[in-house]
């Protein structure tokens, strides 16, 4: 009987301790991150645009496009394709990304499409690509906006998050915010 109360008092415990004052210590800590546990957004004049942090389809001549998505962006399913280098069903979908990013960059050959743009990520959802990918989109927004190469360029430029302390990470450009910054020059 005594084991049997000692079970008891250490279920108590441990609901009380995991069931309620571990996710109140991890949704108080959660409020102090920025935008307070719900995921930071971009905004433009107090209207909400998406999550910096998740990557969105922009499939318009006018915008810069992100990474392919496994997925089609859905944060529910998060997600890679699961299919190796050597997959032939993966080698098709690659080449004819590649394809179609040619129609809209005839200006570009192959080699000089950066793998990211014709590539998903491992979660389908990456929300940065390279100043690399968005270097060569420059042309075809520039074009389609009506404004100069070179304008769009130092967008670019402006836009590009250095690595953490210029060591950890790669330089990257968060797709939504350098489309949001277009539609504010215009």
């Amino acid at each position: 009987m005594k084991s049997l109360f000692s079970v008891i008092i250490l279920t108590l415990f441990t609901l009380v301790l995991f069931g309620v004052l571990y996710p109140l210590a991890i949704t108080g800590i959660a409020g102090l991150a920025p935008g307070a546990g719900k995921g930071e957004t971009v905004s433009v004049n107090q209207k909400v645009l998406g999550y910096k942090k998740l990557g969105q389809s922009f499939t318009a001549e006018k915008y810069f496009w992100g990474r392919p998505s496994a997925v089609s962006y859905n944060a529910a399913g998060s997600a890679g394709s699961n299919k190796g280098p050597s997959n032939p069903a993966y080698l098709k979908e690659v080449e004819t990304r590649i394809d179609s990013f040619q129609v809209h960059h005839p200006y570009l050959t192959k080699k000089e499409i950066p793998s990211e743009m014709v590539t998903a990520s491992g979660s389908g959802l990456d929300p940065d690509i390279s100043p690399e990918a968005a270097m060569v989109q420059i042309k075809r927004v520039a074009t389609a906006r009506n404004i100069s190469e070179t304008q769009v360029a130092a967008l670019v430029e402006k836009s590009i998050q250095k690595p953490l302390l210029g060591l950890f990470g790669p330089s990257v450009i968060n797709v939504l915010e350098l489309n949001a910054a277009l539609d504010q020059i215009q």
